[in-house]
């Protein structure tokens, strides 16, 4: 892992646990699938990170995946879990550790209707390092 990855990884994880409307609603953030954890709770997903650099600083970007799971019959509580989650995301600080988030960019999101339920948001981030 890329200390660009390892940087935006802590970020996130401590950005998705600090955040207020989530912190007593999901049950944990983890950046492996768990073990014993019932729904809801994020997972942080995998991440592609390419070369980002420019002629005098290094960079990386990196695209990566945090999936939501949610219980069938708790459909109202995944949008709202959603909603939360990019809030908390793109209100994230900027600096993680040696390096300076240039942009973090909504993709996409979407809803898998299987057992459980999960809402899978992709985003971008593009870092310089400082």
């Amino acid at each position: 892992m890329s200390g660009a990855e390892q940087a935006l990884v802590a970020a996130l994880y401590e950005t998705l646990e600090a955040h207020e409307a989530l912190a007593g609603r999901l049950n944990g953030v983890f950046a492996t699938p768990p073990g014993r954890a019932t729904p809801p709770y994020a997972l942080l997903g995998e991440m592609i990170v390419t070369d980002w650099s420019t002629k005098t600083e290094e960079g990386r970007e990196i695209r990566f995946l945090v999936t939501l799971f949610e219980e069938p019959e708790r459909a109202d509580r995944l949008a709202e879990l959603m909603a939360e989650t990019e809030t908390a995301i793109e209100a994230m600080p900027r600096d993680p550790a040696g390096w300076r988030i240039a942009s973090l960019v909504f993709q996409r999101g979407r809803v898998l209707r299987e057992q459980p339920w999960r809402a899978v948001l992709e985003y971008r981030a593009r870092m310089l390092s400082v």
